[in-house]
């Protein structure tokens, strides 16, 4: 394992959205979408710094208001677009600044705990450099086919229930963990031997439409009131 490496957090945050507007910034359960994850971020002991990409003056005001030992970067107008790869905003980002590894999560996923990301983190760094790169996954055992009605990871004739099917996993977006060296290279967050961290599927919620931002809102204040009732009670 390495020795206190640092460690950098980057959130890149578009003004505009398409599917949800202003998401990033939108009200969430009182406070604004993206105080969810830079809070657990910043009481995350294992990142150095927290960084924010963006083109949005309300964040750029907002967290230098909110969240001051976060570092701010003003994302160039090239850079922009929703059609722009995710991969080029990151580059761009890590030639500002510096870091032994890259830690890249979204504000749109508010249920990521802190503890989740300090847990990530840690097998990362306990398991490097056997591991290269380390990416959140969901489990899903579920009947998958593909387009033309092929089953993908099971035998029709053979109906198990599923949770005895083999397990497959999705990429959930969650976190990624990488080295400049593997962006630069592969031009990819995943380098060629990654670590697949499962997260729980209820805290890997994530927000592309506007269904998505209100089951995650309902999601949020529940769990809230259950530790508020479970301090009670404790």
């Amino acid at each position: 394992m390495m020795s206190k490496p640092r460690i950098v957090a980057l959130v890149p945050m578009r003004h505009s959205s398409e599917r949800v507007p202003g998401k990033n910034y939108r009200d969430f359960a009182g406070t604004p979408l993206y105080h969810r994850i830079i809070d657990n971020l910043v009481a995350c002991p294992l990142v150095d710094q927290v960084v924010i990409d963006t083109d949005s003056s309300i964040i750029h005001e907002d967290a230098a208001r909110h969240f001051p030992s976060v570092k701010l970067l003003h994302r160039p107008k090239h850079l922009q677009a929703g059609t722009v790869p995710m991969n080029d905003v990151l580059l761009n980002a890590i030639q500002q600044i510096d870091a032994d590894f890259y830690l890249q999560t979204h504000s749109t996923n508010p249920l990521l705990r802190s503890e989740t990301i300090t847990q990530a983190v840690q097998a990362f760094l306990d398991n490097y450099p056997m591991y290269d790169s380390l990416f959140g996954v969901t489990r899903l055992q579920t009947r998958l086919w593909d387009g033309l009605a092929k089953a993908i990871n099971h035998n029709p004739a053979i109906l198990l229930r599923t949770q005895d099917l083999p397990p497959v996993y999705e990429e959930n977006s969650c976190l990624y963990i990488f080295t400049q060296k593997i962006l630069t290279t592969h031009h990819n967050r995943i380098g060629n031997r990654p670590f697949m961290f499962e997260i729980e599927k209820l805290e890997a919620v994530d927000i592309d439409e506007e269904a998505d931002y209100c089951i995650a809102e309902l999601l949020y204040q529940r769990l809230q009131n259950q530790s508020l009732t479970h301090l009670k009670v404790s």
